[in-house]
């Protein structure tokens, strides 16, 4: 432990970028000014015209480039100078008239004001090309020229061109982008082909993105991740970008006569090719092209394809070269014979494919590295990759390759995914590392804490550091927040909703309602892709959030989930979805609402659908252990420091422990340590626990509610499912003493001691290094819920469930508190266990549960009549402080008063009072604890016959009383009490 206790979130926390992340990386230079420097004539017919602009517009607009350059029209030298001085400029466009001289000495000058701006030149006409062709060495203020024929296609490539040259270094080191080198040295040539080329690619690139689920932006950004086009012009330039760039190169486009070591060699581009074969690591289609057709037979020799620059179909044939030898469009399986079989139009129909294409057509395209280059082209890099190194020689037949490539896809899509939320797939459905997305919209607090606590954990090496447990959320999907808005629009529910406080009307609106088409089709994928126990949980915008939880305010329905129907489990899923999104108007809610000074108008519902966590047993499905976990500790005992936190576990599902019902608590730091005596362990075992009833496959939700299909059985059913194994220990009368084994007789006491104690699974290590990193990670302390699974999973081992995490607020420093010296005989209370901070004023009023009439077998009564006054403070406005016996909020009517949070909304400080036949135990329900201390509340208990805290009922007869009921007392006093809260050392005084 001490060497958990060494290990630093920033030290193991390694952010995964995701593909969002890197492509907004990438092309870190974009051209978004442009000078063109044209005469008068031009820039009046180009520019004054409209016609320039617009059709720019349109060549971006056209291919979704959502961004595109602004062009500012000049007509001298000095207008250009004047304007570079005073803008910053990407690009300088020099438009060459009649004056072949004046567009050089414009270059020269702006090089020499300003040498990091590019200069192209834009010749007019195919006939001034020979001067610029012949002397273009000469200008080294000029980057390049292009020529002009009307089509304003030839921009896009300048600007395109200039954009790809800043970028290649970046974008190859940061994303893997793709290269296609062009080695052309005709001006009139590359300035047909770089359109042409960048045309095609980028409608190609647009195309493979709108395959996928991404959203928009998501679409946008990956057209950045589109292959650079890099143009060289001679033999030395082509094999420095081939040497720099090799592992990079998608293509080579190559003329076939260009200068090498300065001169004209009619072989450069058969021996640059010759060259791409030796140096590069794996074969990469290859197009050679020329204007002489004799030029066809050398190509093949070299196994290069073929165009004729003076072909009609030039603009096709590129377009057909990009589309079927670099891999943009579907994949089409071949036989040996090279005949058609089968066609893949996207990843996923690549995989289903590969599962059953016959053996020849895998080792077809195996020896042709088809598979890599494809997948390369559609971005999916790293997958590429990890296939490149393979021969088809490299398997012992075709089979083991199908086997290795499927694996390959799983192993680097789950990798690519893990701790992401990604879009509705149904193929992805049921995954550990990572989250589903139904729908857009924000993600609500549970949604946010469940995809915060995936990514957290997909981030760190878990194995490394706690090597002998797996750590996963369960696998989630979440309906965003947009479906309740649809759900509520879509059946003109507004009107219904808001304008009642009636419950069950609105309820019964919400259940003949129905959600969006779209949510409809996707849950009935997930019901039929899911197989196991699902929860549904509520997951509010202000749920679990940082100032306001909600914690428990909401409903969670749990569906076995498995009639052999489709359509039924579509059914209890739609109305377990209905049913949370009517819990937004529950009294509970309103009351919760009302009591922080929110509308519920601004409440928005997103939910969480989460695999159950457990196991099977005799038609009972339940976890092994399940459990709370809070990084402070308001009750410390002994030498335990609030900070070292607290658990509790139990056997079953969670909501034994969230309700508060009796179970097991320990301190992650100090597991063998257990301050209670071996009675009271014995007396407050757990003796009971949850479980979904799987003998039914159907539930009524509307009318049985959340608990339906939900038992509460004795833990000796879990004995007999034999889940007690490791979780329970028998009280020997021979050695008094607690025995970890359940072949000997004895009372059995559930305290988890060959998980705690004998090192069986390193439980406390993992909850209380989680509790660590989650704290600093939210910089506030938090409160986790948790399930662990003991059967062997993944890697062999048990595997350790986060289920939700949330902020646990402290206000211990809002103020200094003292209480001095207690002056005994006007100290209505004194505590020393507790917590809150501060003085609370405006308060005379006390709801008192008189022990003397306190009844445990009649506690629902007590609770009943505990609302009842709540809602008269309510109505008046005021706050009270409430005491009573046992704990307050409990699941278990038998360890104390069973309110729910809206029963009790308006106590400004609440009091556990222990009876001499009632022990107190400071109250443990998560629901009921976490929204207390969010909202400073202030909480404390008061043990039986305590000696140095007390409640002094006789100081009650200062007051009056206002009502008395049979059970509870509202005692009002003729002044405001005095109430101090010591945070720092969780005491209290009341003083009248």
């Amino acid at each position: 432990m001490d060497q958990l206790d060494n290990i630093t979130l920033s030290s193991i926390y390694k952010y995964k970028k995701s593909d969002r992340d890197i492509f907004e990386e990438l092309m870190p230079t974009k051209v978004k000014e442009v000078l063109l420097v044209a005469t008068l004539y031009d820039s009046y017919t180009i520019v004054r015209e409209g016609q320039f602009t617009d059709k720019i517009f349109g060549e971006f607009l056209q291919l979704n480039l959502y961004t595109y350059p602004r062009f500012t029209s000049v007509n001298s030298q000095e207008q250009a100078l004047a304007l570079i001085r005073e803008r910053d400029f990407d690009l300088v466009i020099i438009m060459v008239g009649v004056d072949k001289k004046i567009p050089v000495k414009i270059a020269d000058s702006i090089h020499g004001l300003k040498k990091s701006i590019p200069v192209l030149l834009l010749v007019n006409n195919n006939g001034d090309l020979r001067y610029f062709q012949e002397t273009a060495d000469r200008f080294d203020s000029i980057d390049r020229v292009f020529v002009w024929n009307g089509n304003s296609n030839v921009f896009l490539a300048m600007v395109k061109y200039i954009e790809d040259k800043k970028n290649i270094e970046t974008d190859t080191r940061t994303g893997n982008v793709r290269v296609i080198l062009m080695v052309e040295d005709s001006i009139q040539y590359y300035s047909r082909y770089l359109p042409m080329l960048y045309t095609n690619i980028m409608t190609q690139t647009q195309n493979l993105v709108q395959d996928e689920t991404a959203d928009e932006l998501h679409m946008i950004l990956k057209m950045r991740a589109r292959p650079k086009v890099i143009l060289v012009s001679n033999y030395e330039e082509a094999v420095a970008v081939m040497n720099q760039y090799r592992d990079y190169l998608l293509a080579v486009i190559s003329d076939v006569k260009f200068c090498r070591n300065g001169q004209e060699d009619e072989d450069s581009g058969i021996e640059l090719l010759k060259y791409a074969k030796q140096i590069l690591r794996f074969p990469i289609p290859l197009l050679l092209q020329s204007h002489d057709i004799r030029n066809a037979v050398r190509a093949r020799e070299i196994g290069a394809e073929f165009i004729d620059k003076n072909s009609e179909s030039l603009s096709m044939d590129i377009h057909n070269f990009i589309f079927k030898r670099l891999g943009f469009g579907s994949f089409v399986f071949k036989d040996n014979a090279g005949t058609p079989i089968s066609v893949a139009h996207n990843l996923q129909e690549f995989q289903d494919i590969l599962r059953v294409v016959p053996a020849e057509a895998l080792a077809y395209h195996a020896r042709r590295n088809s598979f890599s280059t494809w997948l390369m082209a559609r971005g999916e890099i790293n997958i590429a990759e990890q296939l490149l190194p393979y021969r088809f020689e490299d398997f012992d037949n075709a089979e083991e390759l199908r086997n290795f490539c499927l694996k390959v896809f799983e192993r680097m899509q789950i990798k690519r995914l893990r701790g992401l939320v990604i879009n509705f797939d149904q193929q992805l459905l049921g995954n550990e590392r990572y989250v589903v997305r139904m729908g857009k919209g924000l993600l609500g607090g549970k949604g946010r804490g469940v995809a915060f606590m995936c990514n957290f954990i997909e981030n760190i090496d878990f194995k490394k550091i706690i090597p002998n447990i797996n750590i996963r959320i369960p696998a989630t999907a979440i309906i965003g927040s947009i479906e309740f808005e649809k759900f509520i629009e879509i059946n003109n529910l507004y009107e219904e909703v808001y304008s009642t406080t009636d419950y069950e009307r609105i309820k019964a609106a919400f259940i003949a309602s129905a959600v969006s088409e779209s949510l409809q089709k996707k849950l009935l994928r997930y019901v039929s892709k899911m197989s196991r126990p699902l929860a549904v949980r509520s997951s509010g915008l202000f749920e679990d959030s940082l100032l306001q939880p909600f914690a428990g305010v909401y409903a969670t329905y749990i569906l076995p989930n498995n009639d052999p129907d489709v359509q039924v489990r579509y059914q209890q899923l739609e109305t377990a979805v209905k049913l949370v999104y009517a819990s937004v108007f529950t009294d509970s809610a309103i009351s919760y609402f009302d009591a922080v000074n929110y509308k519920i108008e601004e409440e928005r519902m997103a939910i969480v659908i989460q695999e159950l966590v457990g196991h099977e047993h005799n038609g009972r499905f339940y976890p092994s252990v399940s459990g709370v976990a809070q990084s402070y500790n308001f009750y410390p005992v002994s030498y335990m420091e609030p900070e070292d936190g607290f658990a509790v576990a139990a056997v079953g599902l969670g909501m034994y422990v969230v309700g508060g019902e009796p179970a097991f608590r320990f301190c992650p730091r100090y597991p063998q340590i257990n301050p209670s005596s071996l009675k009271d362990q014995i007396r407050d075992s757990q003796r009971e626990f949850y479980a979904l009833d799987m003998t039914r496959s159907e539930t009524d939700l509307v009318k049985v509610g959340e608990d339906a299909g939900i038992l509460k059985l004795s833990i000796r059913e879990a004995e007999k499912d034999g889940v007690l194994q490791h979780c329970a220990s028998v009280y020997s009368a021979e050695n008094d003493d607690l025995v970890p084994d359940l072949s000997i007789r004895g009372p059995r006491v559930v305290n988890f001691d060959n998980l705690l104690k004998y090192g069986m699974l390193p439980m406390a290590e993992t909850i209380r290094f989680l509790l660590r990193l989650f704290r600093e990670a939210m910089g506030s302390p938090v409160e986790m819920e948790y399930a662990i699974d003991l059967e062997a999973e993944e890697n062999g081992l048990p595997t350790f469930y986060l289920l939700q995490i949330k902020p646990l607020i402290r206000h211990d420093q809002e103020a200094e508190i003292e209480l001095g010296e207690v002056d005994e005989a006007n100290a209505l209370l004194f505590a020393r266990k507790g917590m809150g901070n501060g003085q609370v004023q405006g308060i005379r009023d006390v709801i008192y549960v008189d022990g003397e009439t306190f009844d445990k077998m009649k506690t629902k009564e007590i609770a009943d009549e505990v609302s009842r006054f709540n809602r008269k403070m309510d109505l008046s406005g005021k706050e009270y402080i409430l005491i009573g016996p046992g704990r307050w909020g409990t699941r278990d009517p038998f360890t104390g008063i069973p309110v729910t949070w809206a029963q009790i909304c308006k106590a400004r400080v609440i009091v556990e009072i222990g009876l001499p036949d009632f022990p107190l135990d400071g109250s443990l329900g998560s629901h009921f604890f976490h929204n207390v201390t969010s909202m400073n509340v202030g909480y404390f208990s008061i043990p039986g016959n305590s000696r140095d805290a007390w409640v002094n009922t006789a100081l009650f007869d200062q007051g009056e009383i206002a009502e008395e009921l049979r059970y509870v007392k509202h005692i009002r006093f003729q002044e405001d009490l005095t109430i101090l809260m010591d945070g720092r050392k969780r005491e209290a005084l009341i003083c009248v």
